[in-house]
């Protein structure tokens, strides 16, 4: 029978003279196999050209190898940089990515909801968005591990950076440039209302300004959605609600920044030399527009994340619900900023 291709593992098992489950525990080298029973099943399969069908093996060893990220958003750089890190851990672990896009808090509790009915899943996790107490008891119903990346929560494991420490880099900077009239651009997700209560680079903002006597100007900040041209929007109502110009702008991410930068060129301001421009992340375009800003390597937290998916499927007790990894971060100080 040599060259043939084998139709069954029920094949593997009458060539090789073993029963069907003695076959299979055989080839995912499972407990209560000897070597030399092994051995025949294995040779018996290489005959017959048989090929281990990798769900098979997966439910032979209590698990189906498959891992769930859900994302709120695929073309932004965040999260498909943060996937990228998620990948790249999984695939190494022989583990399968399945990415799914859910958009806001209703679609979210739909996906949820249905997950498991859809396929069985080993683990989930959740980038950038937060699980309440009903959907997190959903999933283990079907004893799926819950993992957060790119946001901090006290029910699951989780990475990600701290944000207030993100905002005191970047307003500690500009202060110690002399920098006392400080805007703000802050960043929000409408499609996910009230997550975080407080941003914590907004609080870093505030108690920065007042540690050094200086109370926030309303005038000074907006909230916009994530997005450069909003940013821009937000930059031309800072410049027109104010008879003084702030001497620079903090901004809750690099592209908020650049459309910041775009509205203070077409106003005629330089950066630096009129008004100073900070922003948070290192986004590939922020060394390209000499942009100061404070920089995360969000591939290697998704790395992270995609690490803690392993401990918690291992069952090491390093991935317990309520422990998390605060990422480091670090100033990077390019053009953008000069002393007042």
């Amino acid at each position: 029978m040599t060259n043939q291709t084998a139709q069954s593992l029920a094949e593997v098992a009458r060539y090789a003279g073993v029963s069907l489950s003695t076959a299979s525990r055989a080839l995912n080298d499972a407990y209560g196999v000897s070597a030399a029973t092994r051995m025949k099943v294995l040779a018996a399969a290489s005959d017959l050209d048989y090929v281990v069908s990798p769900d098979a093996s997966r439910l032979a060893r209590g698990t189906m190898g498959r891992v769930a990220v859900v994302v709120p958003h695929i073309e932004r750089w965040f999260f498909g940089q943060m996937v990228s890190g998620i990948e790249r851990v999984l695939s190494a672990a022989d583990l399968d990515l399945m990415l799914y896009h859910v958009g806001d808090a209703v679609d979210r509790r739909d996906f949820l909801a249905r997950l498991p009915a859809r396929r069985k899943v080993d683990a989930v996790v959740v980038v950038a968005f937060p699980v309440n107490e009903e959907d997190r008891a959903r999933l283990e119903l079907i004893g799926a591990k819950i993992i957060a990346a790119g946001g901090q929560s006290a029910s699951y494991p989780y990475v990600c950076i701290d944000d207030y420490e993100a905002g005191r880099l970047a307003m500690d900077h500009l202060l110690s440039l002399g920098h006392r009239r400080i805007a703000m651009i802050a960043g929000t997700d409408p499609d996910q209302p009230g997550w975080p209560a407080v941003s914590g680079r907004t609080r870093a903002y505030e108690e920065a300004l007042r540690e050094t006597g200086i109370e926030p100007d309303p005038s000074l900040t907006r909230v916009v959605d994530w997005g450069p041209l909003n940013a821009a929007n937000a930059m031309e109502e800072i410049l027109d609600s104010t008879q003084e110009t702030p001497t620079a702008v903090f901004t809750h991410s690099d592209e908020l920044a650049f459309g910041a930068l775009r509205t203070l060129r077409r106003r005629g301001l330089r950066v630096p030399e009129d008004i100073s421009l900070i922003g948070i992340d290192n986004h590939p375009m922020a060394e390209v527009l000499e942009l100061t800003t404070v920089a995360q390597d969000v591939s290697e937290q998704g790395a992270a994340a995609g690490r803690l998916v392993l401990r918690a499927l291992a069952g090491e007790g390093s991935a317990v619900a309520g422990t998390g990894e605060i990422a480091p971060i670090k100033l990077v100080t390019r053009s953008s900023t000069r002393k007042v």
